[in-house]
């Protein structure tokens, strides 16, 4: 059973921008925290933006801060991450992932996981 979809990967120039979404087929209690993780070639997998179902507090990563808003539609159980000023370096498989406890960042705090969708960003 698919629970999380990811859409709205594709290829940008840099200094482009791109709307990832994930809908969530799964109970309320399960996505408390709904979040974003990307991977490039050879590296770990890193935290990018998480959000609070309840409350809408979010959360971000070093790397993304300043450039990215993650945002939801709980009535859609979907969540959005908007990536601005894309940079090269941005280039990897986006993960949504959901998580039954709040303000989780860590990837071991998210029991379900999205098929990824690829961004890359051209130079």
């Amino acid at each position: 059973q698919v629970h999380l979809v990811e859409s709205g990967g594709g290829l940008v120039q840099a200094g482009g921008s791109l709307r990832l979404s994930c809908v969530a087929s799964l109970r309320t209690s399960s996505r408390n925290t709904m979040g974003w993780f990307r991977q490039a070639p050879g590296k770990e997998r890193e935290f990018v933006a998480g959000i609070n179902r309840s409350t809408g507090r979010t959360n971000y990563g070093d790397s993304v801060k300043g450039r990215c808003t993650i945002s939801r539609d709980n009535a859609k159980s979907t969540v959005y991450l908007q990536m601005n000023s894309l940079k090269p370096e941005d280039t990897a498989v986006y993960f949504c992932a959901a998580a039954d406890v709040f303000g989780a960042t860590m990837q071991y705090e998210y029991t379900y996981w999205g098929q990824g969708t690829q961004v890359t960003v051209s130079s």
